[in-house]
């Protein structure tokens, strides 16, 4: 029987998960993923039994990228906002490299791997925005008026509302702009003068490279 080595599978699931990022999940199929990725559909069924465990294992893929590169982040040293920025501009990047639909298309058509995917993300996003707010108190670049278990909750549901297509459809908005104005609302809601002072330093030098 036919096997496939462990490395290829990541490599499979990788590539399937690159694949749909940049398609959408819906208006692709096994045989679009097999044709992106040079392989026969008889080696992709040898990785996974249909195309919801394939995504499944591509959102368990993206997890543990979102997982390491906070682990990165955070071990920068950074300052409380530093930290906040490096965090803003690698969402970024990644929101400019996701088709539009995914978030939406993986709700509505894989609801069971979407809520495992939003769990996972609480717990990560909950653990580093915490930890950062205790930084910035204790730096003194965030207010010490802040109850930061609140904060860091409001701050969860307010994104997740980021995806709502009701409330934000995608005809009209873009991720990245949604992100951007939810981020600058929430890092002027918790600075304090020295931290709007310092993160004012920063935007403006950032604007005169």
């Amino acid at each position: 029987m036919a096997t496939v080595s462990l490395q290829k599978k990541k490599e499979i699931i990788t590539g399937a998960l690159r694949v749909f990022m940049q398609k959408g999940i819906k208006s692709v199929n096994m045989d679009d993923v097999s044709k992106e990725l040079g392989i026969s559909k008889k080696t992709l069924y040898l990785v996974v039994k249909d195309k919801e465990e394939l995504v499944q294992k591509g959102v368990e893929v993206f997890c543990k990228k979102e997982d390491l590169e906070m682990n990165l982040i955070q071990g920068k040293s950074l300052n409380a906002i530093e930290e906040s920025l490096e965090i803003k501009k690698w969402v970024l990047n990644v929101l400019d490299g996701i088709h539009p639909s995914v978030a939406f298309e993986l709700e509505k058509y894989y609801p069971k791997v979407s809520r495992r995917m939003q769990e996972h993300r609480k717990k990560v996003i909950y653990k580093s925005l915490f930890e950062n707010l205790l930084k910035g108190q204790e730096e003194g670049f965030y207010r010490k008026d802040l109850n930061p278990d609140i904060i860091v909750k409001i701050y969860i549901s307010r994104i997740e509302t980021l995806f709502d297509q009701r409330i934000f459809p995608l005809s009209e908005y873009a991720l990245s702009n949604l992100y951007i104005e939810s981020f600058n609302y929430h890092i002027r809601g918790i600075a304090s003068e020295k931290g709007l002072k310092y993160l004012e330093k920063k935007v403006n030098s950032k604007n005169k490279v």
